[in-house]
């Protein structure tokens, strides 16, 4: 297993070169490899390999800073949240491999397989830092923290780029709040910030300070047209220069004008001029068609009912025609002409 094994711990150095540069300055990395060689190498390799794979390995580890640097990819520094993501992935599979209690020239070439996907994750991870995390201010003097890969130092870099953020318009009705705000998304991640300095600029460029402190705010209640103007905000930082200034135009509008809305439960008199001039308001085309339909229902709920009187009418005018068309003819049919008593005993004796 010699040569061939030698040409393994080659392979795996030639791998480890340009992959993952700064996991080193990690401890937990550095304890991991500590126990690799006291732990899982007696029981897995030859003791006369030992060494020689170590020293490759940690040759190579200490190596990773070699990367070419690149300014859209890597600059050769990484924040604490990028180097434990990449220790994070590489610890995890190192410990995938030990648990599985692979040995030999296996066991190399599982290592070497494992460290060449960790060669593109953790470029993965960096390529993403300097694209998003990488000083993301795009105004002003952030100050952020970062790790050398080089030489495994923690420093603060300063990003420095055009203290004027810019001018803001601010538009506010009078006897309403103004809110001026100064906070920028980059500010929380920042470090030697102190105070948000709020000042009125008036019109022979001088200056008032308004407020001072903490919050990235200035609120002004109930505004008038004295307040419209100029306002300036500094944010402080432990250097002798300002880390931000915005400048705020601040316009006050005439006051908004609100239509008290009666509560539903409570009638006015001008209920009626609202629900008159409602109805002249266009029907849309669902009102109009069922307001059609109840029209026609109703006007036909009319013509039955008067169709069902006339008809009741009519048949009462019928029957007692007929009634009374009957009825006298019976009664001449029935009754002779009558004679007077007397009349008739005449004619008796004649």
């Amino acid at each position: 297993m010699g040569p061939h094994f030698t040409l393994l711990c080659a392979a795996l150095a030639g791998c480890l070169l340009p992959a993952e540069e700064c996991v080193i300055c990690d401890p937990s990395v550095v304890l991991a490899l500590k126990s690799l060689e006291k732990d899982y190498l007696p029981g897995h390799l030859d003791a006369k390999h030992h060494k020689a794979m170590m020293e490759r390995v940690e040759k190579a580890v200490k190596d990773f800073q070699e990367l070419s640097l690149n300014e859209d990819t890597y600059m050769g520094v990484v924040d604490e949240a990028t180097l434990q993501k990449g220790s994070w992935s590489l610890l995890k599979d190192l410990k995938r491999i030990t648990d599985s209690d692979v040995k030999g020239d296996l066991f190399v070439k599982e290592l070497f397989w494992m460290l060449h996907l960790q060669k593109e994750t953790f470029a993965t991870y960096v390529a993403r830092f300097q694209k998003e995390a990488y000083c993301p201010n795009k105004c002003g003097v952030m100050l952020q923290t970062l790790i050398w890969c080089k030489n495994c130092k923690k420093e603060v870099h300063a990003c420095r780029k055009s203290y004027d953020c810019g001018e803001r318009n601010v538009e506010v009705p009078q006897m309403e709040d103004m809110i001026l705000d100064c906070e920028l998304n980059w500010h929380q991640a920042s470090e030697g910030l102190t105070d948000y300095s709020f000042y009125r600029v008036w019109g022979n460029n001088t200056e008032t300070l308004v407020s001072k402190g903490k919050e990235p705010t200035l609120t002004k209640s109930m505004v008038g047209p004295e307040d419209a103007g100029r306002y300036r905000c500094e944010l402080g930082s432990v250097n002798s220069s300002p880390a931000t200034v915005i400048n705020f135009r601040v316009t006050v509008l005439p006051e908004r004008i609100e239509e008290e809305k009666p509560s539903p439960n409570i009638v006015t008199s001008g209920e009626a001029t609202t629900e008159s001039s409602n109805t002249l308001q266009p029907l849309k085309p669902e009102k109009m068609l069922k307001g059609r339909l109840l029209g026609l229902l109703i006007w036909g709920s009319l013509a039955l009912i008067t169709g069902i009187t006339f008809a009741i009418f009519c048949r009462r005018r019928v029957i007692d025609f007929i009634k009374s068309s009957l009825f006298g003819l019976g009664s001449g049919v029935a009754e002779q002409p009558q004679v007077p008593k007397e009349k008739a005993t005449d004619s008796r004796h004649q």
